[in-house]
């Protein structure tokens, strides 16, 4: 679904705080990471946003070279099925991720912020603080500098959104409540897109290890070295 049609979102923290969110009850086991493979789902574009720095990066700078977990949010967010609850759930992930010999350096989260008016480089870096870090670990934390800027990017994600409009009818933030986690690989590929009911560890945790090990799997080229071989990475693999 575009988002090029804004309207006007009415105000939603007058309904009653339903109390913290906990993940949908699963009915099933997930599959061992290996035993299933991935769809290749859609190609990811570039696009410029600001890190916490208020450096501009190309958001493909943080969509190839690892498998990477990414989402949008607002800092503000108080849904308890909303970013809190994505950001508990991705707390966990990293977890298993550093418990995981090996994987922590091929794994990132990307949180790309929906409202770029309020949520500016210092405030994402406040923001990201809560969360700690780990320098065996990448985590970012993206804004852009105009809604206008971030609207392509949810386009190319297919992020349902509502964009709220100022008095003279400018775009001037975009708020949604359909949590989606997308799961790209190295390439910048995305493989899975995970909504609420299917934000669960087990089944994040082993699609992660399944990408992991379809790289490990992609063949390799060989050159020569002073009359010797040695086995290089594919250069188109990303890594």
């Amino acid at each position: 679904m575009g988002v090029t049609a804004a309207f006007v979102v009415t105000a939603a923290n007058a309904t009653v705080d339903p109390g913290a969110g906990t993940a949908p009850r699963t009915e099933f086991v997930a599959p061992a990471a290996g035993s299933y493979q991935l769809q290749r789902i859609q190609p990811t574009r570039d696009a410029l946003v600001l890190d916490t720095s208020g450096r501009t990066q190309h958001l493909a700078r943080f969509m190839h070279g690892k498998i990477t977990l990414l989402t949008f949010f607002y800092t503000y967010c108080v849904d308890p099925l909303g970013c809190p609850f994505a950001h508990v759930t991705l707390s966990d992930l990293r977890a298993r991720v550093l418990a995981t010999p090996g994987l922590a350096g091929e794994v990132r989260f990307v949180n790309v912020s929906l409202d770029p008016r309020t949520d500016t480089p210092a405030t994402i870096k406040a923001y990201a603080g809560q969360f700690g870090t780990d320098a065996r670990f990448e985590w970012c934390f993206l804004t852009a500098r105009s809604v206008a800027d971030l609207l392509p990017v949810l386009d190319d994600f297919g992020q349902d959104v509502s964009v709220e409009t100022d008095a003279e009818g400018h775009a001037s933030r975009a708020l949604h409540h359909m949590l989606k986690v997308f799961l790209i690989d190295s390439r910048g590929m995305v493989r899975e897109i995970y909504s609420l009911a299917y934000l669960q560890p087990d089944v994040m945790f082993n699609d992660i290890r399944t990408l992991a090990m379809e790289i490990a799997a992609r063949p390799r080229a060989v050159e020569p070295i002073s009359g010797q071989k040695r086995e290089r990475r594919d250069p188109s693999s990303g890594l």
